[in-house]
């Protein structure tokens, strides 16, 4: 019984030496680069009434040191686990989710390729990023308990532009290519993101405007909150950099917005920037045939480090490389994947300098760098310049393959070096017009019909889209119904908040469907169809027919702007229906009653629906009985130019202190947000003053 008892108590012992050893070695073990040389920062942060902070610094990285330290006291959650994603620790955090990250970091070398090009970077960028991290340290070292990892501080340079390289094919579908692979299928043939974040950017010139005013719309679709949900930020320094807009956590700048002479928004683009290879494999997996001979697979193993309730398990992966690029092999075969832009970092130092571009020629000069790999660019300036940049870094690739397609592994034939110059990508400056639009549709529909391209001037190679989606339907047919009258800044602020839906896009193909359905003696189906005929393709509120349509909409959104194949309609119309009636006991409730902006103690209604030029993507809460949205519109920005003098509003759908619940800021524009309305931005001096809540220096 003794040595029972004795056995028992020493497997005890073992057991809590062995979960003691696993909870402290994942942190002991996690490797960082070299701490940064340590530089003294100033930065100025001034709290507006809306807590949007406002930085000010004798040089541009005293700037990006206060903008870190500012957006870490709003949202260091977010921070963090970026930083821990970067660092191939997300893992650590979030378990099983965060390993998918943790593996394509590894899987495509983010670090490995920042670390390697950091130096290629100019020394203003290199001390930029370093001074933005140095501001996130500064604030890790002054709220200890919020550290949620241990050793993952001090955060480094190049830790900021590695954050950059693993984001940033993303933008174009990577992350759609890669998850088909690791779930055994083929990469679809189109190329986009794997969500529906659209988002729409309007100009319209002076000479087209009714009061000599040209206007800029910034209005991307992005989730309210987490890594990629935008900061709103007003930043000035001593040598001359003065911008006003939004940036996503880990940006050591501002990514859209505007300076004094001119701004630009972003809409997600879908060029074909992505190519996959069937390898032709030995028999024993270690060598791959190429151009007659057989290679050796690069392999490395890398550990993911994967929390399980209490604890950090070790967790071995094999990292692939041929030739064409990574590898993922799963029961198809084993494929090579080679991108847009890897191995490059530049594309931090060409954002930084878009920030200080004066005039449209230093901006285009900016743009010819070719480092931001994919993304359209709505511009306009003081000057009165307009343009919409179909941006996207194409490969240089051979004729004769069909490059949508799996391409053969076996040859260098169809593995691509280089790139198209910049001047292969599709552009319209300065039209008739006097208009330019994008709503992630072709770039063939940019601006009014007589000033179009030719989309037989650009190679089939390119991959460019033709699609439209339903928003680019409406504003095409909105800027129509304008004529050749000019264009008031009401107009343009109705079109950017319509909420119709065309016919001739997804949304009428999908409503077709629902309403071929074959209710099968239910009386609840046949009395939803006999509504949703009622509908007058608008979710403004106002059509008795409004939430029903608004619920069988959202049901195939993501797959009718990705252009995906459409759901099961008999499913998704007894599913929406079954919803309606057990909460809300009837199949025509007033559309805000039933779709909700909730945030803290704010919940107001809002009017929109998914995949409209006022976009709302929500999710269905059962406990409250509502939809509760939570995508789509995020931070839209007006900017105005009217005698050289730059004037400009927003609004956010919650609060500048995005992560602190007991902020009064957590949710203060959401009212406003759901109501339509801006908020002023304070972009200069005199305007900022007499509306400075908070001033203090990190």
């Amino acid at each position: 019984m003794r040595v029972w008892q004795k056995s028992a108590v020493g497997l005890v012992v073992f057991l809590v030496l062995v979960a003691i050893g696993l909870i402290v070695w994942e942190p002991l073990t996690a490797a960082s680069p070299a701490p940064d040389t340590k530089v003294a920062h100033d930065a100025r942060i001034r709290r507006d009434s809306f807590g949007v902070p406002h930085i000010d610094g004798k040089t541009d990285a005293d700037v990006a040191y206060g903008l870190a330290y500012a957006e870490a006291e709003d949202d260091f959650h977010t921070i963090e686990e970026l930083l821990a994603a970067i660092r191939g620790r997300s893992a650590a955090i979030s378990g099983a989710e965060g390993a998918k990250i943790d593996y394509v970091g590894a899987l495509i070398d983010a670090r490995g390729t920042a670390a390697a090009k950091y130096d290629t970077l100019s020394p203003a960028t290199r001390a930029l990023v370093e001074a933005y991290a140095a501001g996130i340290n500064r604030y890790a070292d002054t709220h200890a308990s919020e550290v949620r990892l241990s050793n993952l501080f001090p955060v480094t340079g190049h830790d900021v532009v590695a954050g950059f390289a693993l984001r940033s094919p993303f933008f174009f579908g990577l992350d759609r290519t890669l998850g088909a692979l690791s779930a055994d299928k083929l990469p679809p043939r189109d190329a986009s993101p794997a969500s529906e974040r659209g988002s729409n950017g309007f100009a319209v010139t002076a000479a087209r405007s009714t009061d000599a005013t040209t206007r800029l719309i910034s209005n991307s679709h992005q989730p309210w909150t987490g890594g990629v949900a935008w900061y709103e930020a007003v930043v000035h320094s001593g040598e001359g950099w003065d911008f006003a807009g939004a940036l996503f956590p880990g940006a050591p700048f501002v990514l859209l917005g505007h300076n004094k002479t001119l701004g630009w928004t972003n809409t997600v683009n879908r060029p074909d920037l992505i190519d996959t290879y069937k390898l032709v494999m030995s028999t024993d997996g270690t060598h791959y045939r190429y151009d007659g001979q057989w290679l050796p697979l690069e392999t490395h193993r890398v550990w993911l480090r994967v929390r399980f309730g209490p604890f950090v398990l070790p967790v071995p992966k094999t990292i692939a490389r041929s030739r064409q690029g990574p590898v993922v092999t799963n029961k198809l075969g084993s494929f090579a994947v080679r991108y847009t832009g890897f191995g490059d970092v530049r594309q931090i130092e060409q954002y930084y300098r878009l920030n200080k571009a004066r005039d449209f020629g230093e901006w285009r000069a900016a743009m010819a760098m070719q480092a931001v790999p994919a993304t359209n660019f709505i511009y306009a300036d003081a000057a009165g310049h307009i343009a919409m940049v179909y941006n996207a870094l194409f490969p240089h690739r051979t004729p004769g393959f069909d490059w949508l397609g799996v391409l053969p592994g076996d040859t260098s034939r169809d593995v691509w070096t280089g790139y198209e110059p910049v001047t292969a990508d599709p552009i319209v400056v300065d039209p008739k017009s006097g208009w330019v639009a994008n709503s992630n549709n072709t770039p063939f529909v940019a601006t009014g019909a007589g000033d179009n391209l030719d989309p037989s001037s650009f190679l089939p190679a390119q991959g460019i889209e033709t699609y439209m989606t339903n928003r680019a339907y409406r504003f095409r047919d909105l800027f129509a119904g304008v004529g050749a009258a000019k264009i008031s800044r009401e107009d343009l602020l109705r079109i950017k908040f319509d909420k119709g839906y065309s016919r001739q896009s997804w949304a009428g193909t999908w409503l077709a469907r629902v309403l071929a359905v074959d209710p099968r003696g239910d009386a609840n189906l046949v009395k939803a169809q006999a509504l949703l005929r009622t509908w007058d393709w608008k979710l403004d509120g106002a059509n008795a027919a409004d939430t029903l349509a608004m619920f069988v909409l959202s049901s195939a959104a993501g797959q009718g702007y990705r252009g995906d194949p459409l759901p099961d309609a008999h499913e998704k119309l007894a599913a929406d229906v079954a919803f309606l009636m057990t909460h809300a006991h009837r199949l025509d409730p007033p559309l805000g009653d039933m779709l909700r902006v909730i945030r803290g103690t704010t919940n107001v209604p809002i009017l929109g629906g998914p995949e409209e030029l006022r976009a709302v993507y929500s999710k269905i809460d059962d406990k409250r009985g509502k939809r509760v949205a939570d995508l789509g519109d995020s931070y839209i920005m007006l900017v105005e130019w009217k005698d050289g003098q730059v004037h400009s509003e927003s609004i956010s759908p919650y609060g500048a202190a995005i992560e602190r619940p007991g902020s009064r800021h957590y949710s203060d524009q959401s009212a406003m947000f759901a109501a339509e309305k801006f908020k002023p931005v304070w972009f200069s001096e005199a305007e900022l003053a007499g509306h400075v809540e908070r001033d203090y220096r990190p």
